[in-house]
């Protein structure tokens, strides 16, 4: 992060630029209309505020994080887990399935298809998965290892596997070779 928000800023920032994309200034007020006006904003504004908890040093907070997050989980079939530091402006067309490791690092303007898979192959230490900026998720697809690295402007394709770091402004794809054969 190059300026240094406190963590409140950081939250309201975020959530301005999920909820709201940016086009109106920030107020609870406007998020709140938002989310009850379109119910697929709630999920993000939840998580962002069960993830702003759980950052602090509260025990208390901590604890109410956890069980946001467990409602969230329950909810809506998505199991993004407190630690996972998600970049602002994050988009889950479709809520169903998407699991994300808490020692992911993702970055801005990421989009993120469902039944998606984001996490580390064993927690040895030290590992992560980092998501550059703007990088498009097609649905169904498994990025799992450890210590890899997604650059900026990436696409992954639908019903990918992705075990190997990928740069920048790559489109990746895993081929499809079997065939389908259909008997009458």
């Amino acid at each position: 992060m190059s300026q240094n928000y406190s963590k409140y800023e950081q939250l309201t920032r975020y959530l301005a630029a999920d909820i709201l994309k940016n086009k109106k200034s920030f107020s609870w007020r406007r998020i709140f209309v938002r989310c009850i006006k379109q119910p697929h904003h709630r999920y993000i504004f939840w998580w962002r505020i069960a993830s702003y908890l759980y950052s602090t040093d509260s025990h208390f907070c901590k604890s109410r994080a956890r069980k946001i997050n467990f409602s969230l989980i329950k909810k809506y079939s998505i199991e993004i887990m407190l630690g996972a530091q998600i970049g602002e402006g994050i988009r889950l067309p479709h809520l169903t399935g998407i699991v994300i490791n808490p020692y992911c690092v993702i970055g801005k303007n990421v989009r993120i298809r469902q039944n998606t898979t984001i996490g580390i192959k064993e927690d040895i230490g030290g590992t992560s998965v980092l998501i550059g900026d703007n990088v498009d998720i097609g649905a169904n697809c498994c990025i799992i290892g450890n210590d890899i690295t997604i650059g900026k402007n990436v696409v992954v394709g639908a019903m990918s596997y992705i075990n190997k770091s990928i740069p920048e402004n790559a489109v990746c794809y895993t081929e499809k070779t079997t065939k389908i054969i259909i008997k009458t």
